[in-house]
């Protein structure tokens, strides 16, 4: 079942990039990671599925409701995370936290008391004194407090120290166990890696690749470098070499083909030394944030 369906979704701000027929299906259950440079057209995407800003073409729906006409059924089942967190600062964390329950029908009190447990919210102090990572705790609290069937998390880390970052991903797991999906924009690579399922990466308002986890991980991508005084780039690079980079009497590239083949090329020639590393898979995904990818 299909949570978020986006089908040619464009936003455009005239000269300012916006996004270009974005399509993405997001499935029930699923930690859906979302991914891609500064200004690429995560927050876009974001904003348009919530129904903040409105497409200049194209369509979002959520739970099989459009984003546009539907929205108020929608946020019923959604709850969000901005990257920004801004409440009013004259009100203490205890009044903002029974404001968003008094929008919700059938709040688990007890439920929403654990939660602020969990992640240590200091609820007699005013929003105007809390850090960033406080008031982002406060954020994830009211995100979670109705148990909503899907959660966009927009940066939802930024600004929590370690052991509050690993509290929420030990949540959204039981989340997702129960089959709430979430949406996670994240900058944090090594968390993409590690909690989604699948991830989808956006550049310049495009997508430009949407896969599984495990199909990265597959690729496994090697790191060499060669010590040779022959300059065999051509060589290297017809058998698959990339991002081949030489430099006085070395040369590093990265291979995501059969190892054997490569190494039959190398063994033809008198090498210094030769180092193979595996790439981590946010190594991968840094790729496609370089120019000219």
């Amino acid at each position: 079942m299909s949570i978020i369906e986006i089908k040619d979704l464009t936003k455009s701000y005239g000269k300012n990039r916006g996004i270009n027929d974005v399509n993405l299906t997001v499935n029930k259950g699923e930690i859906f990671g979302f991914i891609g440079p500064n200004g690429a057209g995560k927050s876009t995407t974001i904003k348009l599925l919530l129904n903040f800003i409105f497409p200049t073409s194209g369509e979002a729906k959520i739970l099989g409701m459009d984003c546009v006409t539907e929205v108020e059924k929608i946020k019923e089942n959604v709850g969000y995370v901005p990257s920004e967190v801004r409440y009013y600062d004259n009100m203490t964390v205890q009044e903002l936290i029974n404001y968003a329950k008094s929008f919700r029908k059938n709040v688990d009190n007890e439920y929403v008391e654990d939660l602020c447990k969990i992640f240590e919210v200091e609820l007699t102090k005013n929003i105007a004194q809390l850090s960033l990572g406080n008031k982002k705790k406060v954020a994830i609290v009211q995100a979670l407090l109705h148990k909503p069937q899907l959660l966009i998390l927009d940066e939802p880390t930024n600004g929590l120290d370690p052991l509050i970052q690993q509290k929420l991903f030990s949540i959204l797991l039981k989340l997702k166990e129960k089959g709430t999906t979430i949406f996670l924009s994240s900058h944090n690579l090594t968390e993409v890696e590690e909690f989604c399922d699948r991830v989808a990466i956006i550049k310049e308002g495009k997508i430009i690749e949407v896969r599984s986890i495990s199909d990265f991980s597959h690729k496994k991508i090697k790191y060499i470098n060669l010590r040779v005084k022959e300059d065999i780039s051509e060589q290297l690079k017809a058998a698959g070499a990339e991002k081949l980079v030489r430099d006085k009497n070395s040369i590093s590239f990265n291979y995501a083909g059969d190892i054997n083949e490569i190494l039959s090329v190398i063994s033809k020639y008198k090498l210094d030394d030769l180092t193979i590393e595996e790439k981590k898979l946010s190594e991968v995904f840094m790729s496609y944030y370089e120019e000219g990818n």
